[in-house]
């Protein structure tokens, strides 16, 4: 039966003349050797052998650091563990732990190596669904819409947004992100906004005065709201203040949840900008 083993998942194999593996010779692997097979540079394994992290524990005849087949099973542990994004120091202590079971320990590096692989498959998935509404010129539906912006949305609305700002990063990464969502995410978003809304119209109408903890942390709600759109920096989230009282749609719809919100959410955004380094009167998209 051949064997295709690849080399980069088992790097401590070597690949003999008619391609199967074969083990190290008994003498063990120099470091040059090991750092062409694994795919890492000897200054690397010379870093991590001085923290102590891979030790080889032979030397050749000539006196030089000799890698055995353990030796180099570890060093493929270690580079698991780093593209799970794991510490050095972490993962020296996962690997010296003498109470880990290696094999369970393997399992489970396993398991987190699918989940990575998983949703990076659905990342993937979410990037060729954008390349094609794309390439087929697809914008978000009417329906679309409504279950994000809720009822009161209007299609006409959102073909004066795009030809606002349709050229621009965040609409682009707007429509990336709006693109990947689920009826489910976009009703949860939907749902999410109604809740901050209300909670604002409360707090207008009690009189949480702007600049204070309460007003400050409503914005930066208001704030990670829209991130989940597109990444909104302080100075965008002014804009859009200002946006909410100039428009006299946004204002209208705003001071229907309680008289004065869309002049009272545009101060707090204000007040907590300046909280944040951010001069209002000089905010720009950016």
């Amino acid at each position: 039966m051949d064997v295709n083993v690849p080399e980069s998942m088992t790097p401590w194999l070597h690949v003999g003349p008619a391609g199967e593996p074969v083990a190290p010779a008994a003498e063990g692997l120099t470091i040059g050797e090991v750092a062409s097979l694994v795919g890492i540079s000897v200054r690397t394994l010379h870093h991590w052998d001085s923290v102590g992290l891979v030790h080889a524990q032979e030397r050749t005849s000539a006196g030089y650091r000799a890698y055995s087949a353990r030796d180099v099973a570890r060093i493929h542990r270690v580079l698991v563990y780093q593209e799970l994004g794991f510490s050095l120091t972490t993962i020296a202590a996962l690997l010296d732990d003498p109470t880990v079971d290696e094999t369970g320990q393997l399992r489970r590096q396993l398991d987190l190596l699918e989940e990575r692989i998983l949703r990076l498959r659905r990342m993937a998935e979410a990037v060729e669904q954008v390349l094609a509404s794309r390439t087929a010129g697809a914008v978000l539906t009417a329906q679309q819409q409504a279950q994000i912006f809720g009822r009161g949305w209007r299609e006409d609305w959102a073909d004066e947004a795009r030809g606002r700002w349709g050229d621009s990063d965040e609409w682009a990464q707007f429509e990336e992100n709006v693109a990947v969502l689920s009826e489910a995410d976009r009703h949860r978003v939907r749902e999410d906004g109604e809740t901050l809304y209300t909670e604002l119209a409360d707090a207008k109408r009690t009189g949480v005065a702007p600049g204070s903890e309460a007003a400050n942390q409503l914005a930066e709600r208001h704030r990670a709201m829209v991130g989940q759109l597109f990444a909104c920096t302080h100075s965008m989230q002014v804009c859009l203040g200002r946006l909410y009282v100039q428009d006299e749609r946004f204002a209208a719809t705003l001071d229907a949840r309680e008289p004065g919100l869309a002049d009272w959410l545009a101060e707090i955004i204000d007040a907590n900008a300046r909280l944040h380094g951010v001069d209002p009167d000089g905010a720009v998209w950016a």
